[in-house]
């Protein structure tokens, strides 16, 4: 699988020597409900057709966008975007967690109600090297008025870098197993809001249930349930203390259904309840 992302990646540094935009999303106004939102960057490139998404606008608050092919999307840590998915689009996705680096490539066809072509892979984050120096430089060029041309110059290197470690992995990495333990981590953790469970993760990466929980028996320090309670809580304790959402809100944008068991589940974890927390300085 590394090798498809590797040569993805070569394909795209040969053919796009320069992006038709590079659009950057922002983490000022209140998200809409289900937008992504991940405390990790991710760089998300259009590879066909165009990719519809809600992103922060400084002048209009929230706005539709149209990323097209060519065109290149960079979310910092904790901001947001909402993609639409009802367009025939081909999206490959950076995800830069901090002991993993993922790569995710979805294609969608209008009208359809699942994705026909999904594709994953992680591999071991390698701290200490180039790509923390290019992601922090990205995160600060986000907040800036002025972006061009340093936003293409470190996009571009991103892309290189990712591409050199596909081509030598570390010493480091363990076998498939890990890899695959970290992709799946890092897809609960952009998925977080919604009702994902065993089944439908078992599925989305073509394994079967039983395979998953061993996985994580064997690679976690936790059962996959509580690894997905352990992500919304750290979400919902992230979002009592940024925005100003009633609880209910709080509860089903962290994927919990019920405000009553997410107030349960809140205070069993943290020893205080939502709004107590709220209120802590």
């Amino acid at each position: 699988m590394s090798q498809v992302f590797h040569q993805l990646l070569e394909t795209l540094l040969a053919e796009r020597e320069h992006f038709n935009r590079i659009w950057f999303a922002g983490d000022h106004v209140t998200p809409p409900p289900f937008s992504y939102q991940v405390n990790f960057p991710r760089l998300e490139m259009v590879i066909s057709g165009e990719y519809l998404n809600e992103l922060e606008d400084p002048d209009h608050g929230i706005t539709e966008v149209k990323i097209m092919a060519g065109d290149a999307l960079y979310i910092p840590p904790n901001s947001w975007n909402k993609p639409n998915w009802d367009t025939d689009c081909s999206v490959l996705s950076l995800l830069f967690g901090k002991r993993q680096l993922g790569f995710s490539l979805v294609s969608k066809s209008k009208g359809q109600a699942s994705f026909y072509d999904v594709q994953k892979h992680s591999i071991q984050t390698r701290t200490g090297f180039a790509i923390d120096h290019i992601l922090a430089a990205l995160n600060a060029l986000a907040k800036e008025p002025l972006q061009k041309p340093m936003d293409e110059h470190l996009l571009q290197a991103l892309m290189s870098y990712c591409q050199q470690m596909l081509a030598t992995p570390s010493s480091t990495n363990k076998k498939r197993s890990e890899d695959l333990y970290q992709g799946i981590c890092i897809y609960i953790q952009e998925n977080f809001h919604r009702p994902i469970t065993r089944d439908s993760i078992a599925k989305r990466f073509n394994i079967t249930p039983n395979h998953l929980s061993r996985l994580f028996r064997q690679q976690g320090h936790m059962r996959m349930a509580d690894y997905i309670t352990w992500v919304r809580i750290e979400r919902a304790k992230f979002m009592l203390k940024k925005y100003t959402f009633r609880l209910n809100e709080v509860a089903t944008r962290c994927g919990f259904q019920d405000v009553n068991y997410f107030y349960r589940v809140f205070k069993n974890k943290t020893g205080m309840t939502p709004s107590d927390y709220r209120g802590r300085d």
